[in-house]
């Protein structure tokens, strides 16, 4: 029996870590793929490294020999595309990059497969994005619903939507796409809207931030667990046929929800007044120094150019062709696992502080450090 060999672009990244994790625990030889960088970011794949079984290599989507070459070398059976400039608002600021990873990456990655005559071999799994539905024209969104991206990121990623179609459908190749809804977790980067939210809580609940600021609070999200959807893409390449599938709960919350949500599992409960930018979120029960204080605010600077308001996944195919279930984790216990995590890592912070400047004042009292 051939051993299954997987390569994972984006393997540093929250789903490129799980995905890794859940991979080696079936046996795969997983290779990841990683850009040189003078600032590690390997903080989520930290435990894996020196694992026999999981190897590195210096690559970009933006350099198409780096990947020609590398496929080469590791002959991989699979393959899923992770890497992107992922963040929406950050497409806005650098749009010809956005394009250059998210839009032509996907292309090397196939045309890597192609020029190593693996197309009958590699399977090829790319990340789509619900974004792709952007002004969206039917609810919940499904396989079958018209894209209308509304952002430079959205945009990106529809090419690389359609060009995982068109080589499945010219080449015969076994690539396609997950639809994915937004899908969070502790390892969440921390400028993405439930980090920063769960992050603040736990701060504002230990002293150490005053306010958290967001932006449009009537944004509708279908949030899953990001470790539930590594299976399920997973599961899209096992099947004899390449299809694309909508991988998102079915289930859509308000970022006003997860924020009141949010605070509750940091002990502070939060009652909302106002209306748009005027809104603010109130303690009314929690520490004491923080009853009465506005501790949410809506911020102008928040709002995107083009804002995505209203995304809601139909997962039913996923369900009944791949056997997925997206409520392996519910949203109350992601948003949970979320702020535990946080409050522990502040709470952490602040111990390691505490020691530095007990150890600083011994230093000063014996003359030490002066």
């Amino acid at each position: 029996m051939s051993k299954n060999i997987a390569l994972i672009t984006g393997v540093t990244g929250q789903d490129g870590s799980y995905l890794s994790e859940f991979l080696m625990a079936k046996g795969y030889e997983v290779h990841g793929i990683i850009r040189r960088s003078s600032v590690d970011f390997r903080e989520r794949i930290a435990h894996l490294e020196g694992e026999p079984n999981f190897h590195l290599h210096y690559a970009d989507l933006s350099d198409s020999m780096s990947l020609v070459r590398l496929v080469g070398k590791v002959q991989p059976t699979e393959i899923y595309n992770l890497a992107a400039q992922s963040h929406v608002q950050v497409s806005f600021d650098s749009p010809e990059y956005t394009a250059d990873v998210d839009a032509v990456g996907v292309l090397r990655i196939l045309e890597a497969v192609r020029a190593n005559h693996l197309e009958k071999i590699c399977k090829v799994y790319q990340a789509s994005t619900s974004e792709l539905y952007g002004k969206v024209e039917e609810v919940p969104q499904n396989e079958n619903t018209p894209f209308h991206p509304y952002s430079p990121y959205a945009v990106a990623k529809l090419y690389g939507f359609w060009i995982v179609k068109e080589y499945r459908e010219a080449y015969n190749m076994f690539c396609c796409s997950g639809i994915l809804f937004n899908h969070e977790s502790e390892r969440r980067g921390e400028t993405f809207v439930t980090r920063k939210i769960t992050l603040a809580a736990a701060c504002i609940a230990h002293g150490k931030q005053d306010c958290l600021y967001l932006g449009n609070l009537d944004s509708l999200r279908d949030w899953g667990y990001a470790k539930d959807y590594v299976e399920c893409m997973w599961l899209i390449l096992q099947q004899d046929k390449p299809e694309d599938f909508v991988i998102a709960t079915g289930i859509q919350h308000s970022v006003r929800e997860f924020t009141i949500l949010a605070f509750k599992y940091a002990g502070i409960t939060l009652e909302f007044k106002g209306k748009g930018l005027n809104e603010v979120g109130v303690c009314i029960a929690g520490p004491s120094e923080l009853i009465g204080k506005e501790l949410v605010k809506v911020s102008e600077d928040f709002y995107r150019p083009t804002d995505v308001v209203n995304l809601w996944g139909d997962p039913t195919k996923a369900k009944e062709k791949l056997g997925w279930n997206p409520m392996t984790t519910s949203f109350e216990k992601l948003v949970e696992i979320m702020v535990k995590h946080d409050m522990a890592k502040i709470a952490a912070d602040n111990a390691a502080a505490n020691i530095r400047k007990t150890n600083l004042a011994e230093y000063l009292e014996k003359g030490i450090v002066k």
